[in-house]
């Protein structure tokens, strides 16, 4: 395997060995890391668009390689343990040490889940992330091309290493639950499809001679691969796989389950805790619902409402276009009101389209990377499929989450900080941070305006009844003995979302354990922090000036996150002070 992003690395390497002599140190842990990382996930350089990155190689998912970087994930976190957090808050080193520390000790936690051994469901199979690589890999130059066929030349072989390890998986004692793979194996055929990703980097070359050797290479190993994968799903995994729901179904999965809610969330409250916070949340968003519900739509209640909103003609689309169009509609408007609310905006763009045709069906909306220099936009995949039973609330909510102000705009500020922070900052994510700053900007678009009518309004509440209702369905699945139609039914009487799409969401949740929680959490963590500095700072509160805060750093933790706010009162509040008492000493 050829490794990713080797120049500018190795610039680094070499002066960090000049300049330290050796001596380790936050910064010299974070270069060494940053360059293994391109390394073990050669995607990562495509996906963000570096312009020193290879494209010829794939992640090497045997069990061989994950034991390794095991290895020396250890040795890293043993390194950061001597040194020590870094105290000065938002320095270069403190954000570099909290988010580092984070991925690796929460990498370390979650070993025992073997999720490797089990991601075979419509949410964790290769076949959700691994072909869009190709529909962004880069096929300008001949050396380009030749990196491309390299690169597709390590697919057949990524797909079978991944068959040996679910077999090892349902011999060891741990496999996806049966209901959330049913439909992978036709997804995984979708990719046999004259559309499929595999074939995008031979249609957009406009080289023919290189076009037909795609084809050739994707015939002859990819496609054979593919259908292997199918027929052993079919044929092998299904009939093995449990039919029990909850993680507890696999090996060690109650220990497993608090390490995946600490590693996605960042924080690690208990699951009954979680449970009642989520009870709470929905008796709130139920009270501003009813609230609207009286003035708007007085025949109505929320249960029929929440039904009705997917089945009346009057609340959904007519076609898959007009779910796309009333999307686009709205994303002129948020981009136009972003500098009421950010003084740093990113240079990058994000566009909107469909998802392929391999994925429609288990997808509800999603947002891919722009580029690092901001040249390549964001793109937030929306779904459009059964749009007569897929309701217009909704649809701005979850455009203003993925895009401005979500993760869009996070995301792409991110990736265009600089040299304040160490790259780690740009390239490490976490949900709580993540999906929580997603979820804020859902509301924080209710301030700026961005919401039409009180459709769109009651869509923006039923969004946040589903994240609140993650929090309950999640820990009911996984620690209450919730069956998947108790959750579908909870999920569908709090909140509008079409039916089509509860389906995925509850499959989602039960093969992706932890990860539906961290919306919430993160949310309320942010919401907390603004109205503490809104208390603490009162007339002289600068929201652009806290977003940008909130921005500025990174994906860092929510613990760090509450120092970083913290720390940031106290300097507005000096800073206030100092006229104060200069004006002071001049009447003196």
């Amino acid at each position: 395997m050829r490794a990713a992003f080797i120049p500018i690395l190795a610039i680094l390497a070499i002066w960090t060995s000049l300049a330290g002599a050796g001596q380790t140190t936050v910064e010299s842990i974070s270069d060494e890391y940053q360059q293994a990382l391109f390394e073990r996930y050669p995607e990562l350089g495509t996906s963000y668009g570096l312009p020193d990155a290879r494209h010829d190689a794939l992640y090497d998912n045997s069990l061989a390689a994950i034991t390794k970087w095991q290895q020396r994930e250890d040795q890293w976190l043993q390194q950061l343990n001597t040194l020590g957090m870094p105290k000065d808050i938002g320095s270069r080193d403190w954000i570099s040490f909290g988010i580092l520390h984070e991925e690796l000790s929460n990498s370390v936690a979650t070993r025992i889940c073997r999720s490797e051994l089990w991601s075979a469901s419509t949410t964790t199979a290769w076949y959700n992330d691994l072909p869009s690589v190709f529909e962004i890999q880069p096929v300008e130059t001949a050396e380009q091309r030749a990196q491309a066929l390299t690169r597709l030349g390590a697919v057949a072989e990524y797909i079978d290493t991944e068959i040996a390890n679910l077999k090892l998986g349902l011999r060891s004692g741990y496999s996806a639950p049966r209901v959330s793979v049913e439909a992978v194996p036709a997804g995984v055929r979708g990719l046999l499809e004259d559309n499929t990703p595999f074939l995008s980097p031979g249609t957009r070359a406009k080289d023919a001679a290189f076009n037909k050797q795609v084809k050739k290479l994707f015939d002859r190993e990819i496609a054979p691969a593919i259908e292997r994968f199918a027929d052993f799903l079919d044929r092998e995994y299904l009939p093995k796989t449990r039919t029990e729901i909850a993680l507890t179904g696999n090996k060690d999965g109650a220990a497993c389950y608090p390490t995946l809610v600490r590693s996605f969330a960042t924080v690690g409250p208990a699951a009954d805790k979680i449970h009642q916070l989520g009870l709470e949340q929905i008796a709130g968003i139920r009270s501003e619902m009813q609230a609207i519900i009286d003035e708007h739509f007085p025949s109505e209640t929320i249960e029929s409402l929440m039904k009705n909103l997917n089945a009346k003609p009057e609340y959904t689309f007519t076609s898959r276009d007009e779910v796309l169009d009333y999307a686009l509609g709205s994303l002129e408007a948020s981009k136009a009101a972003m500098t009421q609310a950010f003084g740093t905006l990113p240079k990058a763009d994000m566009l909107i389209k469909p998802y392929p045709a391999y994925r429609e069906a288990s997808g509800s909306g999603e947002y891919h990377s722009s580029s690092v220099d901001g040249t390549r936009p964001g793109i937030y995949y929306i779904a459009v499929v059964d749009p007569t039973h897929r309701s217009r609330a909704g649809q701005q909510s979850v455009l203003y989450h993925e895009g401005y102000p979500g993760h869009h705009l996070q995301g792409a500020i991110a990736l265009e900080l600089g040299d304040r922070v160490h790259p780690l900052a740009s390239y490490l994510w976490n949900s709580g941070f993540g999906e929580g700053w997603a979820l804020y900007s859902e509301r924080l678009a209710s301030e700026l305006g961005l919401y039409s009518g009180p459709l769109d309004k009651i869509g923006l509440l039923s969004d946040q009844a589903a994240r609140a209702a993650r929090l309950v369905i999640d820990t009911g699945l996984h620690t209450k003995g919730w069956s998947r139609e108790q959750a579908v039914n909870y999920m569908l009487a709090n909140t509008a979302w079409a039916p089509v799409d509860v389906e995925y969401e509850i499959n989602r949740y039960i093969s992706w354990p932890g990860q539906a929680n961290s919306y919430m959490l993160g949310m309320l963590e942010i919401r907390r922090l603004r109205t503490l500095a809104e208390q603490r700072l009162g007339a002289s509160f600068d929201l652009r000036a806290f977003h940008d805060r909130v921005l500025g750093s990174g994906s860092i933790t929510l613990p760090m996150l509450e120092g970083s706010i913290n720390a940031w009162i106290v300097e507005q509040s000096r800073t206030l002070a100092q006229p104060a008492a200069e004006s002071a000493g001049d009447q003196s």
